[in-house]
């Protein structure tokens, strides 16, 4: 889309989104006041509206076009998905709302209740996301159809360049079209022509390029290490003629990590994470972990009377099993279970260390000596897990994660790809707990605890909650 357009969809987005705030303000009020019995509809809009609140109100219209600037809401997204927009909204025009309650509570606005907040926000967040995706849906309809297209330059002729320009061909909604790529001559660089792209220049003669050709981005994909110098030369050319520059963030050939952008003080930032668990997902998780585990513990507070007294009457030594386990990102901390085993349990560990019947660095065996006859009962039911929950309550565990290891388990990986499991807090239930437990192999356990990691969603935490029920009640794989 040509300048002039875009800006005349953006201006229009801004009056829209201003027209959208309007009605949810109105709507907010109008049941504010009806609610309150202070006036009917009708008379609502037979109102008079003073100046001073009229002033008011395009204080707010003010603020909320702000915090919409702020959030990113009208800057150019093709390359964002529908799901970020959902959430950059969410995160408008909640912080929009929270900013309205603060300025009606400074500029006593008493029609600014509960109910008024609600509404709005509601009002408001429903029908701006509405308006986004069916924008998103018609512009990419437009683009596929060779509309709305922007042309782009890639800078480099590696793997990385090809992959990229590939995933703009395989997806035309996305509105790019390639203008060509550009390179020095190097024996890589047969593989790309070979797949029908064109090198435009070398990279002495890119400012050339630039000056005489329609460009509206330019992408960097050159190795960083080895061409510093240029990469950095044709950033600043982008930059004093004003066009867009992007840099695909993985330099490194990080095939499991995920990157975002982050900012210090004007110093740009690109962060790579080991997991996808990140931003306001984990708020979230750890709001259900905190809320379900003071439930569980409420609700198992009779049971959890009962098995204490049951293990202290039946064998000498403490109630809990208390032991160092590793925690996020190797964090060490105490975990709480009951105690199944006697009280030299640790100590007669190298006995029966031969007796192990999994692989790997873990001890499991079926019929373990040292467990008392009340453990076995606890462990076949998974009772004796349920002082976890005060683990999550305290947040070094999460209802859902890789199960924590203790630390002579952990001593024994011999595999650094097995460790990226403590990159997420550990948890009480995951995908090992319901596929098998100890009966499966430790490398599959591993690589549950992985896919666990790069799959993560809410949903999978819930279906993962779901399944362990019947899983306890079998008692498969319990040992």
């Amino acid at each position: 889309m040509s300048n002039p357009g875009r800006s005349l969809l953006l201006n229009s987005l801004k009056l829209f989104d201003v027209g959208l705030m309007t009605l949810a303000f109105m709507a907010a009020a109008m049941a504010a006041l009806h609610r309150s019995g202070i006036v009917s509809i009708l008379e609502f809009f037979s109102m008079r509206i003073k100046i001073q609140n009229f002033i008011i109100f395009l204080l707010f219209i003010l603020i909320w076009h702000l915090m919409f600037t702020v959030s990113g809401l009208y800057t150019s997204r093709r390359l964002s998905n529908d799901r970020n927009e959902v959430i950059d909204v969410i995160k408008a025009t909640s912080l929009g709302t929270v900013v309205i309650l603060i300025g009606s509570r400074v500029l006593t606005v008493r029609m600014v209740t509960p109910l008024f907040l609600t509404v709005f926000w509601l009002i408001s967040m429903v029908s701006t996301m509405g308006t986004r995706l069916a924008l998103r849906a018609v512009l990419r309809i437009a683009r596929s159809r060779g509309r709305n297209l922007r042309d782009i330059i890639i800078v480099g002729t590696n793997s990385r360049a090809l992959a990229f320009a590939r995933k703009l061909i395989d997806h035309p909604e996305l509105g790019y079209r390639i203008a060509g790529f550009v390179d020095r001559k190097w024996e890589g660089m047969q593989k790309l022509l070979l797949n029908g792209f064109a090198v435009i220049s070398d990279l002495d003669e890119f400012p050339q390029i630039l000056r005489r050709t329609v460009v509206d981005e330019v992408v960097m994909a050159l190795p960083f290490r080895s061409m510093h110098s240029e990469a950095s030369r044709i950033a600043s050319l982008c930059a004093e003629q004003g066009i867009g520059f992007r840099v695909l963030t993985s330099i490194f050939d990080l095939k499991v990590a995920h990157s975002s952008t982050e900012d210090l003080e004007g110093d740009a930032l690109i962060a790579h994470s080991g997991s996808r668990i990140e931003e306001w997902p984990v708020f979230t998780k750890r709001i259900l972990d905190v809320t379900l585990s003071a439930l569980l513990i409420a609700l198992f507070a009779p049971l959890l009377l009962i098995v204490a007294i049951l293990i202290k009457s039946t064998s000498r030594g403490p109630v809990l099993f208390v032991q160092k386990r590793i925690g996020l990102n190797k964090r060490q901390f105490n975990v709480y279970k009951f105690r199944t085993m006697v009280t030299d349990a640790e100590q007669r560990m190298r006995e029966i260390e031969h007796l192990n019947e999994v692989s790997g660095p873990v001890f499991k065996i079926k019929n373990d000596p040292r467990i008392t006859p009340l453990g076995r009962i606890l462990r076949k039911t998974s009772i004796d897990e349920l002082p976890q929950l005060f683990n999550v309550l305290g947040g070094a565990m999460s209802l859902v994660g890789p199960r924590p290891l203790p630390v002579r388990d952990y001593e024994g990986f011999n595999e650094d790809w097995q460790r990226r499991r403590f990159s997420v807090k550990p948890g009480v239930t995951c995908l090992w707990q319901v596929s098998g437990r100890s009966s499966i192999p430790f490398e599959k356990w591993m690589e549950l605890d992985l896919q666990y990691i790069d799959q993560w969603s809410l949903q999978l935490d819930f279906e993962i909650l779901l399944l362990t029920i019947p899983a306890v009640f079998r008692g498969s794989g319990a040992a």
